[in-house]
């Protein structure tokens, strides 16, 4: 499936959906993005990483960020990882705007 580079860490394939690549920093004071980390996008949760909560929590906080349900949210690769992709489906320009926003 072809891909169309938005950023460095932000992806859209031919099918529409995003592709985020996110450096996840768990256990922080608050959730919401960081910067640029490399070729991702940090991102800290006030999760704890511990039986999949920062995961959930993750997902969720992409979901209302982008204003999609969470079942539009799919973690693609990372479960267990700080270095994580997720697969937005669904996501209109709004969205995307709030992204590509971010850097």
């Amino acid at each position: 499936m072809a891909e169309r580079r938005l950023s460095d860490w932000l992806r859209e394939a031919a099918d529409g959906s995003l592709t985020l690549t996110l450096h996840i920093q768990p256990g922080a004071k608050q959730t919401g993005f960081a910067g640029p980390h490399g070729e991702a996008m940090k991102l800290r949760l006030a999760a704890p990483p511990v039986d999949g909560k920062a995961n959930a929590a993750l997902c969720a906080f992409l979901a209302e960020f982008c204003g999609l349900p969470k079942s539009a949210v799919e973690l693609v690769s990372g479960e267990t990882s700080r270095a994580k992709r997720i697969r937005l489906r669904g996501a209109g320009a709004d969205a995307r705007a709030r992204l590509r926003a971010l850097g």
